[in-house]
Protein backbone atom coordinates (compact mmCIF):
# COMPACT_ATOMS: atom_id res chain seq x y z
CA UNK A 1 0.00 0.00 0.00
CA UNK A 2 1.19 2.95 -0.77
CA UNK A 3 -0.71 5.03 1.81
CA UNK A 4 -2.26 7.77 -0.86
CA UNK A 5 -5.79 7.62 -0.15
CA UNK A 6 -7.07 9.03 -3.78
CA UNK A 7 -6.94 5.52 -4.61
CA UNK A 8 -9.72 4.92 -2.13
CA UNK A 9 -11.71 7.95 -3.18
CA UNK A 10 -11.14 6.50 -6.80
CA UNK A 11 -12.06 2.96 -6.19
CA UNK A 12 -15.61 4.79 -4.58
CA UNK A 13 -16.28 7.48 -6.73
CA UNK A 14 -15.70 10.23 -4.77
CA UNK A 15 -14.17 13.50 -6.62
CA UNK A 16 -13.10 12.01 -9.37
CA UNK A 17 -14.58 12.53 -12.66
CA UNK A 18 -16.17 9.65 -14.58
CA UNK A 19 -14.58 7.97 -17.03
CA UNK A 20 -15.78 9.67 -20.16
CA UNK A 21 -15.21 13.14 -18.86
CA UNK A 22 -11.37 11.75 -18.20
CA UNK A 23 -11.34 10.72 -21.40
CA UNK A 24 -12.40 13.93 -23.76
CA UNK A 25 -9.87 15.89 -21.42
CA UNK A 26 -6.96 13.37 -22.46
CA UNK A 27 -8.31 13.29 -26.03
CA UNK A 28 -8.22 16.92 -26.29
CA UNK A 29 -5.02 17.82 -24.86
CA UNK A 30 -2.91 15.44 -27.94
CA UNK A 31 -5.17 17.56 -29.99
CA UNK A 32 -3.99 20.29 -29.06
CA UNK A 33 -0.31 19.18 -29.24
CA UNK A 34 -1.09 17.31 -32.88
CA UNK A 35 2.03 19.82 -34.45
CA UNK A 36 4.15 19.32 -31.80
CA UNK A 37 3.77 16.12 -32.26
CA UNK A 38 4.24 15.19 -35.74
CA UNK A 39 6.99 17.59 -35.70
CA UNK A 40 9.04 15.48 -33.30
CA UNK A 41 7.55 12.50 -35.67
CA UNK A 42 9.00 13.41 -38.88
CA UNK A 43 12.48 14.87 -36.96
CA UNK A 44 12.77 11.09 -35.55
CA UNK A 45 11.68 9.58 -38.83
CA UNK A 46 14.34 11.70 -40.62
CA UNK A 47 17.28 10.90 -38.44
CA UNK A 48 17.39 7.60 -38.21
CA UNK A 49 19.15 5.61 -36.36
CA UNK A 50 19.89 1.77 -35.38
CA UNK A 51 19.79 0.05 -32.62
CA UNK A 52 21.90 0.84 -29.51
CA UNK A 53 22.34 4.31 -31.65
CA UNK A 54 19.52 6.16 -31.25
CA UNK A 55 21.24 9.02 -29.45
CA UNK A 56 19.02 12.12 -30.79
CA UNK A 57 15.99 10.43 -30.88
CA UNK A 58 16.46 9.06 -26.89
CA UNK A 59 17.22 12.77 -26.02
CA UNK A 60 14.57 14.26 -28.18
CA UNK A 61 11.31 12.24 -26.56
CA UNK A 62 12.80 12.46 -23.15
CA UNK A 63 13.66 15.92 -23.27
CA UNK A 64 10.10 16.67 -23.93
CA UNK A 65 8.98 14.52 -21.35
CA UNK A 66 11.51 16.43 -19.06
CA UNK A 67 10.19 19.53 -19.90
CA UNK A 68 6.60 18.39 -19.28
CA UNK A 69 7.48 17.32 -15.77
CA UNK A 70 8.03 14.22 -15.56
CA UNK A 71 11.34 12.89 -13.62
CA UNK A 72 13.69 11.15 -16.18
CA UNK A 73 16.38 8.69 -16.04
CA UNK A 74 18.87 8.18 -18.37
CA UNK A 75 20.82 5.18 -19.17
CA UNK A 76 18.87 2.86 -17.26
CA UNK A 77 19.97 -1.07 -17.41
CA UNK A 78 23.20 0.26 -18.63
CA UNK A 79 22.15 1.66 -21.80
CA UNK A 80 22.68 4.62 -22.94
CA UNK A 81 19.42 5.35 -25.06
CA UNK A 82 17.17 3.96 -22.70
CA UNK A 83 15.29 5.98 -20.26
CA UNK A 84 12.39 6.10 -17.46
CA UNK A 85 10.39 8.84 -17.21
CA UNK A 86 8.25 9.14 -14.24
CA UNK A 87 5.14 11.12 -13.38
CA UNK A 88 2.84 10.66 -10.13
CA UNK A 89 2.73 7.90 -7.51
CA UNK A 90 1.07 5.16 -6.10
CA UNK A 91 -0.79 2.44 -7.92
CA UNK A 92 -1.58 1.36 -10.19
CA UNK A 93 1.41 1.76 -12.05
CA UNK A 94 1.15 1.71 -15.83
CA UNK A 95 4.18 1.58 -18.21
CA UNK A 96 3.60 3.39 -21.61
CA UNK A 97 6.91 1.49 -23.88
CA UNK A 98 8.39 3.98 -26.31
CA UNK A 99 10.87 2.51 -29.53
CA UNK A 100 12.50 4.98 -31.72
CA UNK A 101 15.76 2.58 -33.48
CA UNK A 102 15.08 2.05 -37.06
CA UNK A 103 16.33 -0.21 -39.77
CA UNK A 104 19.68 -0.84 -41.35
CA UNK A 105 19.42 0.44 -44.94
CA UNK A 106 15.88 1.19 -44.57
CA UNK A 107 15.60 4.09 -41.93
CA UNK A 108 11.84 4.03 -40.33
CA UNK A 109 10.15 1.14 -42.11
CA UNK A 110 8.35 -0.22 -39.22
CA UNK A 111 7.35 3.34 -37.45
CA UNK A 112 8.79 3.50 -34.76
CA UNK A 113 8.78 7.13 -34.86
CA UNK A 114 5.32 6.99 -34.29
CA UNK A 115 5.63 4.33 -31.70
CA UNK A 116 7.93 6.59 -29.37
CA UNK A 117 6.33 10.39 -30.14
CA UNK A 118 2.70 8.57 -29.01
CA UNK A 119 3.94 6.48 -25.91
CA UNK A 120 5.06 10.31 -24.83
CA UNK A 121 2.51 11.72 -26.06
CA UNK A 122 -0.17 9.67 -24.26
CA UNK A 123 1.88 10.04 -20.93
CA UNK A 124 2.06 13.91 -21.15
CA UNK A 125 -1.92 13.73 -21.45
CA UNK A 126 -2.35 11.65 -18.60
CA UNK A 127 -0.34 13.80 -16.45
CA UNK A 128 -2.52 16.57 -15.18
CA UNK A 129 -4.97 14.03 -14.26
CA UNK A 130 -2.54 12.63 -11.77
CA UNK A 131 -3.32 15.57 -9.58
CA UNK A 132 -6.47 14.26 -8.41
CA UNK A 133 -5.88 10.52 -9.03
CA UNK A 134 -3.96 7.94 -7.52
CA UNK A 135 -1.19 6.08 -10.31
CA UNK A 136 2.01 6.09 -11.64
CA UNK A 137 2.53 6.68 -15.17
CA UNK A 138 5.87 5.60 -16.49
CA UNK A 139 7.29 5.77 -20.09
CA UNK A 140 10.26 3.76 -20.70
CA UNK A 141 12.12 4.18 -23.42
CA UNK A 142 13.11 0.89 -24.86
CA UNK A 143 16.11 0.77 -27.69
CA UNK A 144 17.23 -2.03 -30.46
CA UNK A 145 13.87 -3.83 -31.00
CA UNK A 146 15.06 -4.31 -34.64
CA UNK A 147 17.51 -5.94 -34.24
CA UNK A 148 18.82 -6.84 -30.79
CA UNK A 149 16.47 -6.85 -28.42
CA UNK A 150 16.70 -4.19 -25.98
CA UNK A 151 13.94 -5.13 -23.60
CA UNK A 152 15.25 -8.58 -23.11
CA UNK A 153 18.31 -6.76 -21.61
CA UNK A 154 16.35 -4.06 -19.89
CA UNK A 155 13.76 -7.33 -18.66
CA UNK A 156 16.92 -8.94 -17.05
CA UNK A 157 18.17 -5.59 -15.23
CA UNK A 158 14.39 -5.72 -13.62
CA UNK A 159 13.15 -2.71 -15.91
CA UNK A 160 9.27 -3.97 -16.17
CA UNK A 161 9.51 -5.31 -12.50
CA UNK A 162 6.57 -3.62 -9.99
CA UNK A 163 4.33 -2.97 -13.27
CA UNK A 164 0.69 -3.51 -13.07
CA UNK A 165 0.45 -3.40 -16.69
CA UNK A 166 2.49 -2.25 -19.89
CA UNK A 167 1.59 -1.31 -22.88
CA UNK A 168 2.60 0.24 -26.47
CA UNK A 169 0.35 0.97 -30.16
CA UNK A 170 2.60 -0.62 -33.45
CA UNK A 171 1.76 0.92 -36.65
CA UNK A 172 0.77 -1.58 -39.43
CA UNK A 173 -1.74 -2.62 -42.05
CA UNK A 174 -4.39 -3.41 -39.87
CA UNK A 175 -6.47 -2.44 -36.78
CA UNK A 176 -6.12 -5.29 -34.41
CA UNK A 177 -6.21 -5.77 -30.10
CA UNK A 178 -4.52 -8.71 -30.06
CA UNK A 179 -1.08 -9.22 -31.16
CA UNK A 180 0.45 -12.60 -32.18
CA UNK A 181 4.01 -12.47 -32.12
CA UNK A 182 6.39 -15.79 -32.42
CA UNK A 183 9.25 -16.67 -29.83
CA UNK A 184 12.64 -16.11 -31.73
CA UNK A 185 15.91 -17.22 -30.97
CA UNK A 186 19.01 -16.96 -33.21
CA UNK A 187 21.63 -19.69 -33.69
CA UNK A 188 24.94 -19.31 -34.71
CA UNK A 189 26.42 -21.90 -36.65
CA UNK A 190 30.04 -23.08 -38.29
CA UNK A 191 31.66 -25.78 -40.13
CA UNK A 192 35.22 -26.79 -39.84
CA UNK A 193 36.60 -29.05 -42.61
CA UNK A 194 40.02 -29.32 -44.67
CA UNK A 195 41.44 -27.32 -47.36
CA UNK A 196 42.73 -28.99 -50.63
CA UNK A 197 43.41 -27.82 -54.39
CA UNK A 198 39.72 -28.73 -55.67
CA UNK A 199 40.81 -29.81 -59.08
CA UNK A 200 44.38 -31.13 -58.08
CA UNK A 201 43.27 -33.01 -55.01
CA UNK A 202 39.90 -32.69 -53.81
CA UNK A 203 40.26 -35.63 -52.12
CA UNK A 204 42.31 -34.54 -49.53
CA UNK A 205 40.03 -31.96 -48.36
CA UNK A 206 37.00 -32.35 -46.09
CA UNK A 207 34.61 -29.57 -47.61
CA UNK A 208 32.55 -27.39 -45.34
CA UNK A 209 30.00 -25.96 -48.26
CA UNK A 210 28.94 -29.51 -48.71
CA UNK A 211 28.28 -29.76 -44.85
CA UNK A 212 26.34 -26.11 -45.14
CA UNK A 213 24.57 -27.21 -48.27
CA UNK A 214 23.41 -30.22 -46.61
CA UNK A 215 22.11 -28.61 -43.24
CA UNK A 216 20.28 -25.88 -45.24
CA UNK A 217 18.76 -29.14 -47.22
CA UNK A 218 17.91 -31.03 -44.12
CA UNK A 219 16.29 -27.72 -42.82
CA UNK A 220 14.03 -27.86 -46.36
CA UNK A 221 13.03 -31.48 -45.58
CA UNK A 222 12.15 -30.94 -41.97
CA UNK A 223 9.55 -27.98 -42.99
CA UNK A 224 7.08 -30.54 -43.57
CA UNK A 225 6.88 -31.74 -39.96
CA UNK A 226 6.71 -28.62 -38.31
CA UNK A 227 3.58 -26.88 -36.89
CA UNK A 228 2.41 -23.99 -39.38
CA UNK A 229 3.13 -21.54 -37.34
CA UNK A 230 6.94 -22.59 -37.02
CA UNK A 231 9.74 -20.87 -38.80
CA UNK A 232 12.92 -21.55 -39.62
CA UNK A 233 15.34 -18.95 -41.35
CA UNK A 234 18.79 -18.26 -42.65
CA UNK A 235 21.94 -16.80 -44.68
CA UNK A 236 25.01 -18.23 -45.00
CA UNK A 237 27.33 -15.70 -44.24
CA UNK A 238 30.93 -17.60 -45.34
CA UNK A 239 30.88 -20.06 -48.07
CA UNK A 240 34.48 -20.40 -48.61
CA UNK A 241 36.45 -17.36 -50.03
CA UNK A 242 38.16 -19.54 -53.67
CA UNK A 243 36.38 -20.96 -55.92
CA UNK A 244 39.54 -23.35 -56.65
CA UNK A 245 39.62 -24.49 -53.45
CA UNK A 246 38.07 -26.85 -51.09
CA UNK A 247 36.64 -24.45 -48.46
CA UNK A 248 37.75 -25.21 -45.10
CA UNK A 249 35.58 -23.25 -43.36
CA UNK A 250 31.73 -21.94 -43.54
CA UNK A 251 29.81 -19.87 -41.42
CA UNK A 252 25.31 -19.08 -41.48
CA UNK A 253 23.24 -17.37 -38.99
CA UNK A 254 19.49 -18.61 -38.35
CA UNK A 255 16.78 -17.65 -36.74
CA UNK A 256 13.90 -19.93 -35.27
CA UNK A 257 10.29 -18.75 -34.19
CA UNK A 258 8.08 -20.33 -32.49
CA UNK A 259 4.12 -19.51 -31.27
CA UNK A 260 4.62 -21.49 -28.24
CA UNK A 261 7.93 -21.18 -26.00
CA UNK A 262 7.76 -24.91 -25.26
CA UNK A 263 7.48 -26.25 -28.39
CA UNK A 264 10.53 -24.21 -29.42
CA UNK A 265 12.55 -26.05 -26.45
CA UNK A 266 11.42 -29.09 -26.98
CA UNK A 267 10.66 -29.59 -30.36
CA UNK A 268 12.59 -27.02 -32.95
CA UNK A 269 15.91 -26.68 -31.27
CA UNK A 270 16.69 -30.26 -31.03
CA UNK A 271 15.50 -30.90 -34.44
CA UNK A 272 16.96 -27.61 -36.38
CA UNK A 273 20.35 -28.63 -34.65
CA UNK A 274 20.17 -32.45 -36.12
CA UNK A 275 19.57 -31.06 -39.50
CA UNK A 276 23.38 -29.69 -38.75
CA UNK A 277 24.82 -32.65 -36.39
CA UNK A 278 23.57 -34.78 -39.38
CA UNK A 279 25.60 -32.32 -41.66
CA UNK A 280 28.40 -32.61 -40.02
CA UNK A 281 28.19 -36.36 -39.87
CA UNK A 282 27.88 -36.92 -43.42
CA UNK A 283 30.75 -34.99 -44.97
CA UNK A 284 33.04 -35.29 -41.87
CA UNK A 285 33.51 -31.71 -40.66
CA UNK A 286 33.41 -30.58 -37.12
CA UNK A 287 30.28 -28.26 -36.11
CA UNK A 288 30.24 -25.30 -33.79
CA UNK A 289 27.30 -23.70 -32.96
CA UNK A 290 25.70 -21.39 -30.43
CA UNK A 291 22.17 -20.34 -29.22
CA UNK A 292 21.80 -16.71 -28.32
CA UNK A 293 19.29 -17.22 -25.53
CA UNK A 294 20.47 -13.91 -23.90
CA UNK A 295 18.73 -12.41 -26.64
CA UNK A 296 15.88 -14.55 -26.76
CA UNK A 297 12.64 -13.23 -28.24
CA UNK A 298 9.78 -14.79 -25.88
CA UNK A 299 6.39 -15.47 -27.70
CA UNK A 300 3.76 -12.61 -27.10
CA UNK A 301 1.30 -13.13 -24.46
CA UNK A 302 -1.44 -10.67 -25.28
CA UNK A 303 -3.77 -9.78 -22.17
CA UNK A 304 -6.97 -10.11 -23.35
CA UNK A 305 -8.64 -8.33 -20.13
CA UNK A 306 -6.61 -5.07 -21.51
CA UNK A 307 -7.02 -5.75 -24.74
CA UNK A 308 -10.67 -5.74 -24.55
CA UNK A 309 -10.54 -2.07 -23.28
CA UNK A 310 -8.04 -1.21 -26.14
CA UNK A 311 -10.33 -2.50 -28.29
CA UNK A 312 -13.16 -0.44 -26.81
CA UNK A 313 -11.35 2.52 -26.74
CA UNK A 314 -10.08 2.52 -30.20
CA UNK A 315 -13.61 1.46 -31.58
CA UNK A 316 -14.80 4.91 -29.94
CA UNK A 317 -12.10 6.32 -31.69
CA UNK A 318 -13.97 5.44 -35.14
CA UNK A 319 -11.25 2.50 -36.38
CA UNK A 320 -13.06 -0.40 -36.88
CA UNK A 321 -11.08 -3.68 -35.18
CA UNK A 322 -10.11 -7.01 -36.95
CA UNK A 323 -11.90 -10.04 -34.94
CA UNK A 324 -8.89 -11.18 -32.96
CA UNK A 325 -8.44 -14.41 -34.32
CA UNK A 326 -8.69 -13.28 -38.07
CA UNK A 327 -4.84 -12.21 -38.59
CA UNK A 328 -1.80 -13.74 -37.54
CA UNK A 329 1.62 -11.85 -37.58
CA UNK A 330 4.66 -13.88 -37.87
CA UNK A 331 6.66 -11.58 -36.93
CA UNK A 332 8.46 -11.39 -33.26
CA UNK A 333 9.09 -8.58 -31.26
CA UNK A 334 10.77 -8.08 -27.92
CA UNK A 335 7.51 -7.15 -26.31
CA UNK A 336 6.90 -10.53 -25.65
CA UNK A 337 9.70 -10.85 -23.13
CA UNK A 338 7.50 -7.42 -20.92
CA UNK A 339 4.88 -9.48 -21.40
CA UNK A 340 6.00 -12.95 -19.56
CA UNK A 341 7.07 -10.07 -16.51
CA UNK A 342 3.45 -8.02 -16.10
CA UNK A 343 -0.03 -7.86 -18.08
CA UNK A 344 0.88 -6.56 -21.45
CA UNK A 345 -0.68 -5.55 -24.69
CA UNK A 346 0.76 -5.01 -28.40
CA UNK A 347 -1.71 -4.16 -30.81
CA UNK A 348 -1.32 -2.42 -33.87
CA UNK A 349 -3.12 0.56 -35.66
CA UNK A 350 -3.50 1.05 -39.35
CA UNK A 351 -1.58 3.70 -40.96
CA UNK A 352 -1.08 1.58 -44.75
CA UNK A 353 -2.99 -0.32 -46.98
CA UNK A 354 -3.07 -4.52 -46.41
CA UNK A 355 -0.53 -4.83 -49.22
CA UNK A 356 2.29 -2.79 -47.86
CA UNK A 357 4.08 -4.47 -45.35
CA UNK A 358 6.31 -3.14 -42.73
CA UNK A 359 9.88 -3.27 -43.11
CA UNK A 360 9.45 -2.12 -46.21
CA UNK A 361 10.30 1.53 -48.38
CA UNK A 362 6.61 1.86 -48.67
CA UNK A 363 5.89 1.38 -45.37
CA UNK A 364 8.47 4.46 -44.47
CA UNK A 365 7.06 7.07 -46.48
CA UNK A 366 3.52 6.37 -45.22
CA UNK A 367 5.29 6.93 -41.78
CA UNK A 368 6.11 10.32 -42.55
CA UNK A 369 2.54 11.16 -44.41
CA UNK A 370 -0.59 12.18 -43.31
CA UNK A 371 -1.73 8.66 -42.62
CA UNK A 372 0.96 8.34 -40.32
CA UNK A 373 0.56 11.83 -38.38
CA UNK A 374 -3.38 10.26 -38.10
CA UNK A 375 -2.34 7.13 -36.16
CA UNK A 376 0.13 8.71 -34.35
CA UNK A 377 -2.57 10.95 -32.86
CA UNK A 378 -5.00 8.15 -32.33
CA UNK A 379 -2.01 5.69 -30.83
CA UNK A 380 -1.72 8.64 -27.96
CA UNK A 381 -5.25 8.72 -27.35
CA UNK A 382 -6.21 5.62 -27.15
CA UNK A 383 -3.56 4.53 -24.99
CA UNK A 384 -4.41 7.36 -22.65
CA UNK A 385 -7.89 6.23 -22.40
CA UNK A 386 -7.11 2.89 -22.37
CA UNK A 387 -4.73 3.87 -19.27
CA UNK A 388 -7.68 5.62 -17.79
CA UNK A 389 -9.36 2.58 -17.55
CA UNK A 390 -6.95 0.79 -15.59
CA UNK A 391 -6.57 3.43 -13.12
CA UNK A 392 -10.45 3.70 -12.34
CA UNK A 393 -11.75 0.41 -13.04
CA UNK A 394 -10.74 -2.34 -10.27
CA UNK A 395 -12.23 -4.73 -11.91
CA UNK A 396 -10.34 -4.49 -14.87
CA UNK A 397 -7.11 -4.75 -12.85
CA UNK A 398 -8.32 -7.73 -11.01
CA UNK A 399 -9.34 -9.73 -14.59
CA UNK A 400 -5.88 -8.45 -15.68
CA UNK A 401 -4.21 -10.01 -12.61
CA UNK A 402 -6.19 -13.07 -12.41
CA UNK A 403 -5.66 -13.67 -16.38
CA UNK A 404 -2.03 -12.96 -16.00
CA UNK A 405 -1.60 -16.00 -13.19
CA UNK A 406 -3.13 -18.22 -15.22
CA UNK A 407 -0.93 -17.59 -17.96
CA UNK A 408 2.25 -18.49 -15.89
CA UNK A 409 0.81 -21.85 -15.11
Amino acid sequence: MTGDNRGLERDQGVRVADHDSLKQRVTADVDRRRNELIELSLSIHANPEIAFEEHKSAAALSELLESNGFAVERGICEIVTAFRATAGSGEPRIALIAEYDALPGVGHGCGHNIIGTASCAAGMALKPLLEDNAGTIIVIGTPAEEAAGGKVYMAARGAFQGLDCAMMVHPGNRNTAVAFALACLELDVEFEGKAAHAAARPEAGINAVDAIVAAFANIGLLRQQLRDSARVHGIIIDGGQAVNVIPHHTAAKLLIRSEDDDYMDEVLKPKVLGCFEGAAVATGCELKYRWGEESRYKAMRTNRALADAYRANIEALGRKVLEQESHRSMGSTDMGNVSTIVPAIHPSIAIAPQDVPVHTVEFREIAASEAGHQGLVDSAKVLAMTAIDVMLDEKLRRRMREEFRGSER
